[in-house]
């Protein structure tokens, strides 16, 4: 897939690759879903409890349905991206989550929890999020794992800074001013930036993904400059198509420890204050896990993107997924300041783990051509998963007595899905189908 080349100013005068610069804008945007987030809405879920006279499992129910919905435009947005590139789609998401964030000021009732959980989980969460991700994908390559793992910083560093500020802020203000700040630094901070930054895949300028290097002493250097590509071979966006993707277990795979991770980790954060309450962990000391994990997250992210540059994602995958069951198994028995804050910090190598291996996996398999419409429809899936997440486990205080018996009654299914990919790497399926579907 050829792409006609543009100019651009910004580009050709930046005095690094731009990919840096798409990656920090990039980084930037992570932070900036932060709204549509788990570890965000979590913080209102007892305002809209009380506040407006809902049960705990219907605002569960209310927010399963609303992101399900939510993520069913994700193959959309992604097909939009492989058209329109990163630029135009991620302007108009910021706009779109900036509107949401303003329209919960008036929310009154059930029906304005949905709508506005709907909006805020699918512009931010979902479709803003695929933007950041689709960006660093396109202009990375060689060094895509170590450039999704600092990506993920942003999401790691705004849920570790964010929260805590987001909880003083509802309780000086109310949660509905505090909706009104979030949506007014979107406009006046994400917006512009993301207009002047955010741009689409490099051969578009006449540069190729990561500039190519020929020495060691090129290596080093390599980051220092835009390079041009040199022919049509070199401007190619190469990538296997959506259909045959979707035929490989590779894909399933890596989808299905997406809704796994992700939504048990979505239902765990959903349920954060609750299930440390059911143990006698105070509310104060329950927020504390949000600043090791928030740093742990970081940290892992990095890690484990420089560890897919030079090892397997499945392989990778396996350990992620048997350090997740064993979290939740363990999960029960945390009960003092310490273990709180252990658990946030296993829980951030997992999570850590799960953003680089998720980020970048579906580039790494099947390229860049249809990067987009391939993890879209990978986002769906695994966001429809997030939104199971919360009313799963809210089957254990309301059906079975507490949160302990669904936690041990879901471990073993992560840990499957390790063994799973165990397999799948030992064995090596879909090269072949992989190779006969590669185009240009």
């Amino acid at each position: 897939m050829a792409s006609s080349n543009v100019s651009s100013v910004l580009v050709e005068r930046s005095p690094v690759y731009y990919g840096w610069v798409v990656l920090s804008i990039s980084t930037l945007g992570m932070a900036a879903t932060l709204p549509g987030q788990t570890a965000g809405i979590s913080l209102f879920i007892d305002a809209f409890i009380e506040d407006l006279g809902l049960s705990r499992s219907v605002v569960s129910w209310l927010y399963t349905a609303a992101t399900v919905i939510g993520s069913l435009a994700l193959p959309l947005a992604g097909r939009l991206l492989d058209r329109y590139g990163p630029r135009r789609v991620a302007v108009a998401l910021i706009a779109l989550l900036a509107i949401s964030c303003v329209g919960m000021r008036w929310v009154s009732g059930w029906i304005g929890v949905f709508v506005g959980f709907m909006c805020l989980r699918g512009f931010g969460q979902g479709a803003l999020s695929l933007v950041n991700n689709h960006a660093v994908n396109l202009w990375f390559e060689r060094r895509r794992g170590l450039a999704v793992g600092v990506l993920g910083v942003g999401m790691a560093g705004a849920t570790a800074l964010f929260p805590p500020l987001m909880e003083m802020g509802l309780q000086a203000y109310g949660w509905q001013t505090t909706y009104l700040i979030m949506g007014g630094l979107l406009v006046v901070i994400m917006l512009p930036l993301g207009a002047l930054l955010y741009r689409d895949a490099p051969e578009r300028y006449g540069l190729s993904p990561d500039p190519p290097v020929a020495s060691p002493n090129q290596e080093m250097a390599s980051g220092a400059a835009p390079s041009k590509t040199t022919g049509a071979e070199d401007a190619a966006i190469r990538g296997v198509r959506p259909a045959v993707a979707y035929r490989t277990w590779t894909f399933w795979l890596f989808t299905g420890a997406g809704v796994c991770t992700a939504g048990f980790g979505t239902g765990l954060l959903f349920h954060h204050f609750s299930i440390l309450e059911e143990v006698g962990v105070a509310r104060g000391r329950a927020a504390q896990f949000f600043v090791p994990l928030g740093v742990v997250t970081g940290l892992l992210n990095v890690g484990t993107g420089w560890l897919v540059d030079r090892y397997p994602p499945r392989l990778l995958l396996a350990g992620q997924l048997t350090l997740f069951g064993a979290m939740m198994a363990l999960l029960p028995a945390v009960d003092t300041t310490a273990e709180v804050w252990a658990y946030g910090g296993v829980f951030g190598v997992a999570q850590g783990m799960q953003g680089a291996l998720l980020g970048s996996a579906y580039a790494y398999y099947f390229g860049r051509a249809h990067h987009g419409t391939i993890r879209g429809l990978a986002n769906t899936v695994f966001i429809g998963g997030t939104a199971i997440g919360p009313a799963v486990l809210a089957l254990g205080p309301d059906f079975l007595g507490g949160f302990a018996p669904i936690l041990w009654i879901v471990t073993p299914i992560p840990l499957v899905l390790a063994l799973a990919a165990l397999v799948g790497w030992a064995m090596d399926w879909d090269a072949g189908v992989l190779e006969r579907g590669e185009e240009g």
